[in-house]
Parts: C-alpha cells; sequence; structure tokens
C-alpha cells in the first residue's frame, strides 16, 4: 500500500526528474496561492490565519 502525505497525495519513490518536477509544481503552486491571498478581504485573511495557525500550518518564532 502506496504511503499518503500530509493532504492525501500518494508519495512516489524520488528521482532526479521527478524532484525537478516536484519542485516546479511545489513554486507554481506558492504563486497561485500568493495571488489568490492577494485579493482577500481583512475578515478572510483573519479566517485563513486563525485555520491555519490552529492547524499549525503557521509556527510563529521570534
Amino acid at each position: 500500500m502506496a504511503y499518503t502525505g500530509r493532504f492525501g497525495q500518494i508519495s512516489e519513490q524520488s528521482s532526479p526528474a521527478s524532484d525537478l518536477s516536484d519542485d516546479f509544481r511545489r513554486e507554481e503552486l506558492i504563486r497561485m496561492i500568493e495571488r489568490s491571498v492577494k485579493n482577500l478581504t481583512l475578515q478572510e485573511l483573519e479566517a485563513l490565519y486563525y485555520d491555519m495557525s490552529t492547524k499549525n500550518y503557521i509556527n510563529e518564532q521570534y
């Protein structure tokens, strides 16, 4: 049985080609998320922040 990752994806064995495509996909997802976040209202940002911090996706370190 395949390992299911944090967000439900099935991880595959790593190779240089898949690492490159994984890095590209990661950067692409980050760009899409950044564009979307820029359009959120303050209330939506606060709700997103609360949701992410309660799920420990945001770890504030000072």
